[in-house]
């Protein structure tokens, strides 16, 4: 398999916290920028934030100041600290490479994503 593995998804009260992780494996993944995105349902998927290979972080200016990309090169991970949930947080959320800061996704597959849900 070379497509991404999420986790760290669930049901979160408005304010609360979550932390994603997405095991980027069996790509050059130090080499490759990378981005997270989130799908509402019946709405397209969006970019949250990037990482480039270099470690330089941009967001999206609906979660700025709220939000944390980051990443591990030695363990092929990138992890997405989310705080002060809101519900429109609320989206399945996916990585993926990217083709440059807040760029759009580079990688052929996607994975499953996970899931987070922000009540009210």
């Amino acid at each position: 398999q070379v497509q991404p593995v999420e986790s760290g998804g669930g049901l979160v009260q408005a304010g609360g916290s979550l932390r994603l992780s997405c095991a980027a494996s069996r790509i050059a993944f130090s080499a490759n920028h990378m981005g997270w995105f989130r799908q509402a349902p019946g709405k397209q998927r969006d970019l949250v934030a990037t990482i480039t290979s270099y470690g330089v972080a941009d967001y999206a200016d609906s979660v700025k100041g709220r939000f944390t990309i980051s990443r591990d090169n030695a363990k092929n991970m990138v992890y997405l600290e989310m705080n002060s949930l809101k519900p429109e947080d609320t989206a399945v959320y996916y990585c993926n490479t990217v083709s440059s800061r807040m760029g759009w996704a580079s990688g052929r597959y996607w994975g499953q994503g996970t899931q987070v849900t922000v009540s009210s």
